[in-house]
């Protein structure tokens, strides 16, 4: 399958706030953990202490994390399980893998 045709990434991180370095982190960690899956992760830059990581997969766009709706930041490990249970269902994620009950 060509990149282009993967599911892509976007992560949304406020500039005001200089969150891009977080939002680079969790990029880094998304392509090491899923790069036969992914086509791209983006950063795009936002304000008002806007961080949002969304999946865009073939024309659905699904929503993973909101600081807003979470009220705090993510774990590492916890991106990977919910891009993990969008994506791929059965892929292992080693150590840190706590799958989502059917």
């Amino acid at each position: 399958m060509a990149s282009h045709d993967k599911p892509r990434i976007e992560i949304q991180y406020c500039t005001q706030c200089r969150w891009l370095l977080r939002a680079a982190w969790l990029a880094q960690e998304l392509l090491t953990t899923f790069e036969e899956e992914l086509g791209a992760v983006t950063l795009v830059p936002a304000s008002g202490g806007t961080f949002e990581i969304r999946i865009n997969n073939r024309q659905i766009e699904s929503l993973i994390w909101s600081r807003k709706h979470e009220g705090r930041f993510p774990e590492a490990k916890e991106v990977k399980q919910r891009v993990r249970d969008e994506l791929c269902p059965d892929k292992s994620l080693g150590h840190s893998d706590v799958k989502k009950p059917d």
